[in-house]
């Protein structure tokens, strides 16, 4: 097992590129909105590794941060979600995102990544929430919002707006006044977001 390479990146191609270290060139894939796509060739490079045996294939996945590589292996605990549907979901959107929508169980979020159905991105939210708990404490705003009858309607109109869930959810933390009407939270939730 590899925990990371250090080389010189001498070839990209779609879906990954080639990093030469001790004269050994490692076929390397990587998220689509990856950093290491904006280095030049013979750049010396640092990536995060991990390699998945099966029967009939050895493949390397790398990434540029061990934020992302954490994310991608509790990606893969969840039930139906491999190696290339972890990797999809990563190339769809920065990592910090990807956290939100579990958190905030934003499945039409998470459903944008290539090949990621609503059933996936449902089970997925439901196994992981409670792991992304080093989200700047967003779980417990979330509970927090639950409870809150009137904050809860307010984030449903934001919905049914036209926003995400993840964003309905985010504009509505950030209010601190507490008790309003659900007609109240969304107005402020507006101005916040017009900003």
């Amino acid at each position: 097992m590899f925990h990371y390479i250090k080389g010189n990146v001498t070839m990209k191609f779609e879906g990954g590129v080639v990093i030469e270290a001790g004269g050994i060139g490692y076929e390397v894939f990587v998220p689509d909105n990856s950093s290491i796509y904006l280095v030049d060739n013979k750049e010396m490079v640092l990536i995060y590794t991990v390699m998945i045996l099966r029967e009939d294939d050895v493949s390397i996945y790398g990434f540029h941060d061990k934020e992302a590589l954490g994310l991608f292996r509790k990606l893969m605990t969840v039930n139906g979600v491999g190696a290339k549907a972890a990797m999809a979901i990563l190339s769809s959107m920065p990592v910090g995102e990807i956290k939100k929508a579990i958190v905030f169980d934003d499945t039409a979020t998470l459903t944008k990544a290539n090949g990621i159905g609503k059933k996936i991105a449902q089970r997925i939210t439901l196994e992981l929430r409670d792991k992304m708990g080093a989200v700047g404490g967003l779980a417990e705003k979330v509970e927090m919002i639950v409870s809150d009858s009137g904050k809860t309607e307010a984030i449903n109109g934001l919905i049914s707006l036209g926003y995400s869930r993840s964003e309905a959810v985010s504009a509505i933390a950030i209010i601190t006044e507490e008790d309003l009407s659900a007609e109240d939270y969304i107005k402020r939730a507006l101005k916040g977001i017009g900003r």
